[in-house]
């Protein structure tokens, strides 16, 4: 019985992310994201009502369709976490494989969100919510099992298929973060467990790999303690205030509510990514926000806020979708005159969040600050940190796992090759037991030959 691994999105960029993996005839399928940056790209994309085939050649979601060719059955769609490059094709490609959606409680009901926005297809694969540190048998032959692990967002899971030969490995992605507020460390012990089992296949995220500057990837208390100094002073000033971050990003948004609920401001978070993301995670019990806190998600309402802080800036403090600079979100379109909230001189921005890695964000988020400081505004910007795996986190990931074969994903090729030379430091060897595949490329692997 052979293993292969076949790459479907994310091994040409950062975002689109799909995997397969097929033991002997069964198929296990590993996220369905959108290339967040090609949307941008394309301003006439209305992603819920275009077919999969039109947003697979302007190159929105993976191109599944090779997928034609694989003789073997799917008998699972698995999903790590709930940012939109990994569920966000979930509504444009589940409906074509015959096999349940798992994934942990908080992504499966963002998963349900996106299903529901759903106006071209229509999504009947059941979901099956499945809590990090518990195991489902898919087969008689594979068992999954999600490990708990830090992100930038609630419930990300590490995902392992135990088979007869050999745990493949998913990890994408991850940070090892052992103070957040909301996320309980990750299980160290497991995976040290079940690298000593043995691992024949590591698929692993390259985001942060080329980051050199951050060998290890701060704790999300860094990025509490910027915050804590950066709100202080602008909090009790007579001066419009607002702050971007991911709307995705729940422990930075508790942080932000937990700083401001002693202030004299009312908190808004307003955009509709923040009232999908916040409504759930209060639903849930994940996010607990204070009394002087609104999220609003309709454009009426979202423009009559905006009227309100207008008239009077220092009793409100904005809590903004569009840190990347995004045409059509709620800042940039602060920044270009577009709202009732008209920028004044001294009011102050601060920008929780870092450029996603594509000129395209570079170009709009720099587009942003400008217009921004052209109108007056004080800018904080990156009062952040990432939710990524540094280099010597992923060197300590390696050395817990000690997988015989390594695949980087989610990334460009510079960045998988930069993974395979930090892979090369720890004893392994481009083209012998680390891969670099592009969109489309598969690699086998048994449990005694390795990759061959």
């Amino acid at each position: 019985m052979t293993v292969e691994v076949i790459a479907i999105g994310g091994y040409e960029e950062v975002g689109k992310n799909m995997t397969a993996v097929k033991i002997g005839d069964e198929v296990v399928i590993f996220d369905m994201g959108i290339h967040l940056d090609r949307i941008n790209l394309h301003e006439d994309t209305d992603i819920d009502r275009m077919h999969s085939l039109d947003l697979i050649k302007k190159g929105v979601i993976p191109d599944d369709q090779l997928m034609r060719e694989v003789d073997g059955k799917v008998i699972g769609i698995v999903f790590t976490h709930g940012h939109l490059d990994h569920i966000g094709a979930v509504a444009k490609l589940a409906h074509r494989y015959n096999a349940p959606i798992i994934a942990t409680p908080y992504t499966t009901a963002l998963i349900e969100r996106t299903i529901k926005g759903e106006r071209k297809f229509e999504v009947r694969n059941p979901i099956h919510p499945l809590n990090s540190g518990s195991k489902l048998k898919l087969s008689d032959k594979i068992t999954l099992e999600l490990i708990r692990v830090t992100h930038s967002i609630p419930q990300a899971a590490i995902a392992a298929l135990h088979t007869p030969e050999g745990t493949i490995v998913y990890a994408n992605d991850f940070k090892f973060d052992n103070h957040q507020k909301i996320s309980p460390p990750p299980d160290y012990d497991r995976l040290r467990e079940i690298g000593k089992k043995g691992v024949l296949v590591l698929i692993v995220e390259s985001t942060d790999i080329n980051r050199f500057d951050q060998v290890r990837t701060p704790s999300e208390r860094i990025a509490k303690n910027l915050l804590e100094d950066l709100m202080e002073a602008p909090l009790v000033e007579k001066k419009g205030m607002i702050i971007t971050t991911f709307s995705s990003h729940i422990e930075r948004i508790q942080t932000i509510a937990d700083i401001a609920k002693n202030s004299d401001r009312e908190i808004l978070f307003l955009g509709r990514s923040m009232e999908r993301f916040c409504g759930l995670a209060q639903s849930l019990g994940i996010l607990d926000l204070p009394d002087n806190v609104k999220i609003i998600g309709k454009s009426r309402s979202i423009n009559e806020a905006l009227r309100m802080a207008n008239e009077n800036r220092e009793k409100y403090l904005i809590v903004a979708t569009g840190h990347q600079g995004e045409p059509d979100a709620l800042l940039p379109r602060i920044a270009k005159g577009k709202t009732p909230f008209e920028i004044k001189s001294g009011d102050n921005v601060i920008i929780s969040a870092s450029i996603i890695p594509s000129p395209t964000n570079a170009a709009n988020r720099h587009l942003m600050e400008r217009r921004l400081k052209l109108k007056g505004a004080r800018i904080y910007p990156n009062a952040h940190v990432s939710g990524h795996a540094g280099r010597e986190d992923h060197r300590d990931f390696i050395r817990m796992l000690k997988p015989q074969n390594i695949i980087p994903a989610h990334g460009d090729l510079s960045m998988l090759s930069l993974y395979g030379e930090l892979a090369e430091e720890e004893g392994y060897r481009i083209g012998g037991n680390v891969y670099i595949l592009r969109n489309g490329q598969a690699q086998v692997f048994n449990d005694t030959l390795g990759g061959y």
